[in-house]
């Protein structure tokens, strides 16, 4: 789908509403330049140190963590209603065992910004470059928290990308 670049708080509302609902698709490349994509619902939209931000959690043990270690930037895919099934299978399989954009017949676009793809399907991505993270820590983290999220310890790394520019269907 042919995409034109948009002010990051474009249909901001539709961005927030899937993250709270069937998740966004956060995409990533490999050490290889292999494309990942996987499931996130934890994020938000802000403005830090005057810059617009993209603000995402990943764990560690996933496979998308060194993806986004070796390259230093992300995208965020917004997905059309209808790829249900595709924000499941991205968040159920790690990108470790298989082609997820195969398994899914979802297509990687060049980013414009960054090196990781987009992907062509959603109707808004984010291209963006990590600027800091963070790695939660259990002693600061609310106990309510700890122990509904956090059960097995296995803490996220929280990055902040920049958010270069954001592209949506005409």
């Amino acid at each position: 789908m042919a995409k034109i670049e948009v002010p990051y708080t474009h249909r901001l509302d539709v961005t927030l509403g899937r993250l709270a609902g069937s998740g966004l698709l956060l995409t990533s490349l490999d050490r290889n330049l292999k494309p990942n994509v996987m499931t996130i619902g934890w994020g938000t939209i802000g403005v830090v140190w005057g810059k617009p931000i993209f603000t995402v959690l990943v764990r560690p043990s996933r496979y998308t963590y060194g993806c986004i270690e070796a390259t230093g930037d992300f995208t965020v895919n917004v997905p059309t209603p209808g790829m249900e099934q595709v924000t499941m299978i991205c968040g159920s399989r790690s990108g470790r065992e298989k082609d997820k954009f195969a398994e899914c017949k979802i297509t990687p676009a060049p980013g414009k910004f960054v090196k990781s793809p987009t992907i062509a399907e959603c109707e808004i991505c984010y291209e963006c470059v990590v600027v800091n993270y963070e790695d939660i820590r259990a002693g600061h983290l609310a106990e309510e928290i700890m122990q509904s999220a956090y059960p097995n310890a296995d803490l996220h790394r929280v990055y902040y990308g920049e958010i270069l520019g954001t592209f949506a269907e005409k």
